[in-house]
């Protein structure tokens, strides 16, 4: 893993952590925290977490077959259906790239890729609006020091900040949207970023899936932006290095100043 992965990684173990803690009354029987209403959402947060999990490992990969037939079927609404449909697969924890994929299958690399990108800005609002609501109460009460600045940088965090997280491998698209809710981050640049980090990758893996479904129709200048998404993803990685390390390093002390 990337040193912004790792960096990233650790102050989620430390997030993980101190939430597990109660600021104070350690010790406390199970059944008198449960009345705290911030406990329960968190509680049912990670529930809901868990089971999607659970699901994802248990439930079969879906036979594909029959999807064509549903979409001619749909007529003027399979445009809709797919974004809808998509957001709930997403927030479900379903992968993107699966889901990129089938659609770019279905309704070819545009319409594919179109549809992909609304399904992913749809199901960052449910999920963010989701980690908020059950979970940021919580978590806002427990983290001190450390966490509490990195809290506050999700809270400060741009666009670009975002797209740079999204692009980091430290979590499906879904879990990453809950996990934004939970933290003092702002809606429209999560949104704007997240939308953004997601552009060039749909269009690389809907022309995918387009070409598993029609072979002889495929461009290979609609993966272009696949190629293009991974150059920024070295920029973006490689600048936010060098940010780390400047704020790692001690400034110099004021001219004329003597050292202690």
């Amino acid at each position: 893993m990337s040193g912004p992965g790792r960096w990233l990684r650790t102050r989620a173990d430390e997030l993980v952590r101190a939430v597990r803690l109660p600021p104070h009354g350690h010790g406390r029987p199970l059944r008198e925290r449960l009345r705290e209403r911030p406990f329960r959402r968190f509680v049912l947060l990670l529930g809901m977490l868990g089971v999607l999990g659970i699901v994802m490992l248990l439930v079969p990969q879906p036979d594909l077959a029959a999807a064509p037939e549903m979409v001619d079927d749909l007529g003027p609404f399979a445009p809709v259906a797919a974004v809808v449909v998509g957001a709930l697969l997403l927030v479900a924890l379903v992968p993107r790239t699966f889901l990129t994929v089938a659609w770019g299958a279905l309704f070819g690399p545009l319409g594919g890729a179109g549809y992909t990108l609304g399904a992913a800005l749809l199901a960052a609002a449910l999920g963010f609006a989701v980690g908020r609501l059950l979970g940021r109460e919580f978590v806002a009460e427990r983290i001190r020091g450390r966490l509490a600045r990195l809290d506050g940088w999700f809270a400060r965090q741009s666009v670009f900040g975002v797209i740079t997280v999204r692009l980091l491998p430290i979590g499906g698209f879904g879990l990453v949207s809950y996990g934004y809710g939970t933290t003092g981050a702002r809606l429209l640049p999560f949104l704007v970023g997240s939308l953004l980090a997601s552009v060039p990758s749909a269009f690389g893996y809907a022309a995918v899936g387009a070409a598993v479904a029609e072979p002889d129709t495929f461009n290979p200048l609609s993966v272009a932006p696949a190629g293009l998404g991974l150059i920024a993803t070295a920029v973006i990685v490689w600048r936010w290095r060098r940010s780390a390390l400047r704020d790692r390093t001690p400034a110099a002390p004021p001219a004329g100043t003597a050292p202690n």
